[in-house]
């Protein structure tokens, strides 16, 4: 058997690693161009984020530098696929796109309408703080800044509506993160197939709920609460749909991590690739390149499975080993030997989980329109820019950013087996299925729970201006009330 390469360890400090500054800015930028839209423009910017989850699978499978001939295939855990090439598509289709949209006016032509009419909707204050606010030029300046936030806190249905958008971002961002992973892990698939797989799924999912989200709050002609209570429905169901975690698929044996050589069983935690029959090929835990036996067992490497380098190409294209020491002889092949990339997986729940996890997607989405709806309705007109703002900077802060991280930690509690990268510990190449799938249903159950929590209190704590015609008069502009006017008596038919 061919014995491993060795690895050359460079300094980790020098190189590539300053180049995640490049990054970091990038994402700065787009932060800063971020404008929250809804209805269909939101459905767009779902439907962005999905559709890169599918086009990105695709240029994975195109090697990184482009035209260049590799002797490495997909499913090496070596191969980096051309990943840069989406960045520059995105960015020159936002900079075509910002043209025209420039040339838009800072109102639309009856916006004045519609703003007085959603007045009504207003979370009312017990001190009549909207009176203070009434002036049409409130909010110009940066003397206006600490009443405005002051009106926010003391408004509760906008502040519960924030946690619970933080709860959901939450699951969004770290979902969206690490389902390819468990997708990866669950059914065994390479790491272009696990995208492209969750990108089947949050295209239709994620995009659909998000506009039937916006059309079930118009065509139902939802108000006040009961789009709070919309958000409070769409969080339950996708609660109960969390549940489906706690299924798995069990993982493909391993020799050497969930199994021995001689394919029993191996007790957690007693991890060691080495056997007497892969001891002479002097392998190396640094080349990760799993390959499937004839015996139904994956080996880490060609080299740990015992097999010589000399290949044949089987029906599907895949490069087969013979006579590997480490795989038993059987009667129907005659000798032992392995193909080329992980085992399939034959796991019968595959279709029970993915329809619940579309479930859980759709229904998640559903809610975020109706939940951004029910924010600008419950505060003033003037100050719904400001109050967005707040909110997003909540979310990000209380959600997105910590999304992932928490994730990413628990995740990683369900590892097997770590990457040996020149003696420090890189990322993880097997994981143990039924503790990933715990740790997400545990993680999914909280946020879900407490998203649940925020939405109920929000809906019995939201009291509109409606209810208090003295509230409603203080807060809108004496112009748009005068007796007799167009905007009155519309503002009277529909309250």
């Amino acid at each position: 058997c061919p014995a491993n390469p060795s690895v050359t360890c460079a300094d980790r400090t020098s190189g590539l690693y300053r180049y995640q500054l490049v990054f970091m800015l990038g994402q700065f930028l787009h932060g800063m161009g971020a404008t929250p839209l809804y209805a269909i423009f939101y459905t767009a910017a779902i439907l962005g984020p999905a559709a890169g989850y599918l086009i990105g699978g695709a240029l994975l499978n195109i090697y990184t530098e482009v035209g260049r001939r590799t002797e490495l295939t997909t499913e090496s855990p070596l191969w980096v696929g051309a990943w840069w090439v989406g960045f520059l598509g995105s960015g020159a289709a936002a900079f075509f796109t910002a043209v025209p949209i420039l040339g838009y006016p800072r109102q639309l032509p009856g916006s004045q309408r519609y703003a007085v009419m959603r007045a009504a909707e207003m979370h009312q204050l017990k001190d009549g703080s909207h009176g203070k606010a009434s002036n049409p030029d409130f909010g110009k300046t940066i003397r206006d800044l600490p009443l405005s936030i002051w009106l926010l806190l003391k408004n509760p249905t906008f502040i519960l509506l924030c946690l619970a958008g933080a709860t959901e971002a939450t699951l969004i961002t770290g979902m969206s993160t690490f389902s390819p992973k468990f997708l990866e892990s669950q059914f065994s698939l390479s790491a272009s197939e696990a995208a492209t797989l969750f990108g089947y799924l949050v295209v239709p999912a994620g995009g659909g709920g998000t506009f039937l989200g916006g059309f079930f709050v118009n065509k139902l002609r939802l108000r006040g609460s009961a789009v709070i209570k919309f958000c409070l429905f769409c969080t339950v169901v996708s609660l109960l749909g969390i549940l489906v975690f706690s299924l798995h698929c069990p993982g493909v044996p391993m020799a050497g991590v969930t199994a021995s050589y001689g394919g029993s069983l191996l007790p957690e935690g007693h991890l060691n690739l080495t056997a007497p029959c892969n001891t002479a090929c002097g392998c190396q835990p640094e080349h990760y390149s799993p390959v499937c036996g004839s015996d139904g067992l994956m080996y880490f490497s060609l080299c740990h499975a015992g097999c010589p380098a000399a290949t044949e190409m089987n029906v599907d294209g895949q490069k087969v080993y013979r006579d590997c020491s480490c795989i038993p002889q059987n009667v129907s092949s005659g000798f032992g030997h392995a193909t080329a990339g992980k085992c399939t997986s034959t796991c019968q729940r595959k279709p029970l989980l993915l329809v619940f996890i579309f479930v859980v997607i759709f229904f998640t989405f559903l809610s975020s329109i109706p939940a951004l709806t029910a924010t600008l309705r419950c505060v003033r007109d003037p100050q719904r820019s400001f109050a967005l703002g707040i909110q997003w900077i909540v979310v990000r802060i209380l959600g997105g950013i910590p999304g992932p991280i928490a994730f990413g930690w628990v995740i990683d509690k369900a590892c097997l087996l770590w990457q040996d990268q020149c003696g420090q510990q890189g990322s993880c190449l097997v994981y143990q299925n039924s503790a990933m799938s715990h740790y997400i249903l545990i993680m999914g159950l909280l946020y879900k729970v407490l998203g649940v929590l925020f939405f109920a209190t929000a809906c019995c704590l939201y009291k509109p201006l409606s209810e208090s015609s003295d509230g409603l008069e203080a807060c809108l502009p004496s112009q748009s009330l005068a007796p007799g006017s167009a905007t009155d008596s519309q503002l009277q038919s529909s309250i």
